[in-house]
C-alpha cells in the first residue's frame, strides 16, 4: 500500500487527489494537507473585491467532499519536508510519513520585495486570495465614500498578469454602473513591456486590442515599471526603455491602489535543498518529478517555467487552469506508473487557454504552445466570454463538490471556445 500526499488543496490539489482516488485502488491511502480548511475559487477574486460575489459563493469546506471519495484532510501549515526521510513536520510538530509527495501549494506572494506594497505593507490591496479580496472590498467600500485615483497593476517578477487587467475593467465597469466613474482616474502600471504582453510575448493581437480597450475606458498606462515602493497616497515607479535604462521616474498619485506581486515559493518547500531554483519554484523534469526527489512530484503555480523572453523589467510566464490540469493529470498517470513498477511516461502540455472578464465584456486567448513560436496564436474579446467565464465558475465549484476526476477545463473550455482538442 502507497501513501499520496498533496500538499495544497486548490485548483491544482483538489484534481490531483480526485484523479487518484478514481485511478488506484482502495488500499492506497490519499492525504491531502492544506494550511486552511476550505477550497477557493481564486479565478473570482476580481469580482469578490468589487462585491460582484460573496466569500460563500466561491468557497467552500473541503474535508466533507474528500470524506466521501475515502480521501483524508488535514488543515494545517507545513512547516518542513525531509525529503531525504519521506516525511513531513506540520506546525503542531505532528510528522506525516509518505510514499508520493505532490506539491501543488502556490506560490508565496512577495510583497515584502516593494517596500509599502501589499495588506502587511499597508499601502496597496490584493485579490491573490479570498481573504485578501474580502480586504480589498472592505477598502473599496471606503473608497467609494471619497474616490480619488486609482492605480492598479502588477509589480517587477510578477508572472500572473491577467486579474490586474480583469481586476482595472471590472473596476472600471463597477464605478460607471455606480455614475461616477468620471471622479476616478485609473492608471495602470505594469512590468510588462508592453500592454498585452501577459508574460506570454503576447498573444494575437493581445497588444492593440487592449490597448484599444484601456482608450475606450479611459485607463492610461506605464509598461516597463518597476515599481520601487509605496508611501500612502503615492507610487514610486521607474519606467525602463527596452534596454533596460531608466528613462522617467514617476510618483504616481492614488486613493485606492490593488498591485499584484512577484510570486515565490512557499518556505517548506523552498528550503530542502536541491528541490527549487533560487526562487523557491519546484524544479521538474517533463514528466512532472522533481530532478533530484523522484518520488516528489508538482504543478502549477509553485513550479519552474522559464520566462517566456528577457523583458526590461523582470516578468515570469503564467501557468494557466488548462495548464495545471493536464501537469496533475500526468502526475496522476506517473504515480499510478510508478507503482506498478513501471517508467513515468505521461507529460503535461504547455498549452495555454485562458478567458479573461472584463466588466461587461471579455478576451479569451489560446496559446499553443504557451512559448512562441506557436502553432496557434489566437486572441479574441466578445461579451460571449464574460458569460462563459460566469459559467466556468459555477461548473468548476460543482464538480469539485461531486468529487469530479475528469479534465474539468479540457471539457468546458474547449467546447465553449468551439475547439475540438488541443495539439501542441
Amino acid at each position: 500500500m502507497a501513501h499520496i500526499v498533496i500538499l495544497g488543496a486548490g485548483i491544482g490539489g483538489m484534481p490531483a487527489a480526485y484523479e487518484l482516488r478514481a485511478k488506484l485502488d482502495a488500499s492506497h491511502r490519499i492525504t491531502v494537507i492544506n494550511a486552511v480548511d476550505y477550497f477557493q475559487f481564486v479565478p473570482s477574486n476580481p469580482w469578490l473585491a468589487v462585491g460582484w460575489r460573496k466569500r460563500d459563493g466561491i468557497t467552500f469546506p473541503v474535508s466533507r467532499y474528500l470524506k466521501r471519495r475515502n480521501i483524508d484532510f488535514i488543515a494545517q501549515r507545513v512547516d518542513k519536508i525531509d525529503a531525504m526521510g519521506n516525511r513531513l513536520t506540520l506546525a503542531d510538530g505532528t510528522d506525516v510519513p509518505y510514499d508520493y509527495l505532490i506539491i501543488t501549494t502556490g506560490p508565496k506572494l512577495a510583497f515584502e520585495e516593494v517596500p509599502g506594497a501589499g495588506p502587511a505593507g499597508g499601502h496597496s490591496h490584493s485579490i491573490c486570495t479570498v481573504d485578501h479580496a474580502e480586504k480589498t472590498w472592505e477598502a473599496y467600500q471606503e473608497f467609494l465614500k471619497n474616490p480619488g485615483p486609482v492605480v492598479v497593476g502588477a509589480m517587477p517578477l510578477a508572472s500572473c498578469f491577467g486579474p490586474a487587467y480583469e481586476f482595472a475593467f471590472i473596476l472600471s465597469t463597477d464605478l460607471k454602473r455606480r455614475k461616477i466613474r468620471h471622479k476616478v482616474p485609473i492608471t495602470f502600471v505594469t512590468s510588462e513591456p508592453y500592454i498585452g504582453h501577459l508574460g506570454l510575448g503576447g498573444v494575437g493581437d493581445s497588444k492593440s486590442m487592449l490597448e484599444s480597450e484601456f482608450r475606450n475606458n479611459d485607463i492610461k498606462w506605464i509598461t516597463n515599471a518597476r515599481t520601487t515602493k509605496l508611501e500612502p497616497g503615492k507610487m514610486f515607479v521607474t519606467e525602463l526603455d527596452r534596454n533596460g535604462q531608466a528613462v522617467k521616474e514617476h510618483e504616481v498619485p492614488f486613493t485606492f491602489s490593488m498591485m499584484l506581486p512577484a510570486f515565490k515559493g512557499v518556505d517548506a518547500v523552498a528550503a530542502v535543498e536541491g528541490l527549487c531554483n533560487p526562487r523557491g519554484f519546484v524544479l521538474v523534469d517533463e514528466n512532472q518529478r522533481s530532478k533530484k526527489y523522484p518520488n516528489i512530484y508538482s504543478a502549477g503555480v509553485c513550479i519552474a517555467i522559464p520566462p517566456v523572453e528577457a523583458t526590461p523589467v523582470p516578468t515570469g510566464a503564467p501557468k494557466t487552469g488548462y495548464m495545471i490540469e493536464t501537469m496533475v493529470t500526468a502526475i496522476v498517470h506517473n504515480i499510478a506508473a510508478a507503482i506498478a513498477g513501471r517508467p513515468a511516461t505521461a507529460k503535461g502540455t504547455w498549452n495555454a487557454i485562458c478567458l479573461a472578464d472584463m466588466g461587461d465584456t471579455g478576451a479569451a486567448f489560446v496559446a499553443l504552445p504557451q512559448i512562441p513560436p506557436r502553432n496557434v496564436n489566437w486572441f479574441r474579446k466578445s461579451r460571449w466570454v464574460h458569460w462563459v467565464k460566469i459559467g466556468f465558475e459555477k461548473y468548476f465549484i460543482y464538480k469539485m463538490k461531486r468529487g469530479n476526476s475528469e479534465p474539468v477545463y479540457e471539457r468546458f473550455m474547449l467546447r465553449a471556445l468551439g475547439i475540438k482538442r488541443l495539439d501542441s
